[in-house]
């Protein structure tokens, strides 16, 4: 005979065993699809990290060692790539002029990004739609179509002398920060008001019944809510203004105001170039953006992911 479980005994089948335990509920069997998926994207991570790690190994290579034995060997590691990439491309002042153009450029980017679209998502107007499309076209005009345009309006607009040697806004940091502005606010608009549009706007009321003003309803209570997609715009932004170079190429004319992306040329030679020493110089000029980039890595993937689920 074989046992059957009685009804109210605590006695259970291996089904209702697996129900209760959570680990049994979110085991997923291994379909094809699903194996397939894992395999493909374990294969596009490697194809994005093969390049990424190549860097690595040459920039911890000797060229001696690399141009006798080849670049598939395996030996010759040595540091010295890294300082002299330092010493020869001139980084450590770069570094500052990097700094000087890409945290002012993001914070009055974001700033102003804020301001616009709390505007656009609070008062619904046909004027504010048009203004947000304003926005949106000018990113889509080619940064090498307005060069011309562009030079020659800066070429016109005087400032102070100790600001410009010229006495124009050209060959200035903050002709390079202005451009800069001017090409990612509208994006940074865009997003910060498709994310304040989706806030409850009970918060809102109950703010006004508060007597807040419109002021500290963007102040105390829009910003605050923000700051995830704030931190992931503050990423993207960082890394997009650090490596341009387009812009620092058109308006600076000295080789002191450069950015740090300009070490790199000073590193190739004119009948020569040591592909180590520029796979070292690469990595200590990506090695800004990646310590944002985890330092904010919580809000940025928040700020991406935030509204993904809503119906």
């Amino acid at each position: 005979m074989t046992a059957q479980a009685v009804p109210g005994s605590s006695t259970t089948s291996l089904d209702d065993a697996a129900l209760l335990d959570p680990k049994a509920q979110h085991h997923r069997p291994w379909s094809r699809g699903r194996i397939a998926t894992h395999v493909f994207l374990g294969v596009m991570a490697i194809l994005w990290l093969f390049p990424l790690l190549y860097a690595t190994v040459a920039s911890l290579r000797s060229y001696q060692y690399t141009a006798q034995h080849g670049y598939l060997s395996f030996g010759g590691f040595t540091f010295s790539n890294y300082t002299k990439a330092w010493e020869v491309g001139g980084f450590g002042h770069k570094f500052v002029n990097s700094t000087i153009i890409t945290i002012p450029a993001v914070a009055l980017t974001l700033f102003l990004a804020c301001m616009v679209a709390f505007v656009i998502s609070r008062f619904n107007t046909r004027f504010n739609q048009i203004m947000l499309a304003l926005f949106l076209a000018g990113n889509l005009l080619p940064a090498q179509a307005l060069l011309i345009p562009v030079f020659k309006m800066f070429q016109k607009i005087e400032v102070p002398f100790w600001m410009s040697d010229s006495g124009t806004l050209l060959n200035t940091h903050l002709g390079v920060i202005l451009v800069n502005v001017a090409f990612q606010v509208g994006f940074c608009t865009f997003v910060l008001s498709n994310f304040m549009k989706a806030l409850p706007k009970e918060i809102y009321e109950s703010a006004m019944v508060d007597g807040t003003s419109l002021w500290g309803q963007f102040w105390r209570l829009t910003l605050p809510l923000c700051r995830p997609s704030l931190a992931a715009l503050a990423t993207l932004e960082t890394t997009w203004i650090y490596n341009e170079f387009f812009w620092a190429t058109v308006l600076l004319q000295s080789g002191d105001k450069f950015p740090i992306t300009s070490s790199l040329t000073n590193l190739a030679g004119t009948f020569f170039t040591d592909n180590n020493l520029v796979a070292a110089g690469s990595l200590i000029i990506a090695l800004p953006t990646l310590i944002i980039y985890f330092a904010l890595q919580k809000h940025f993937v928040a700020g991406l992911t935030m509204g993904a689920t809503k119906g």
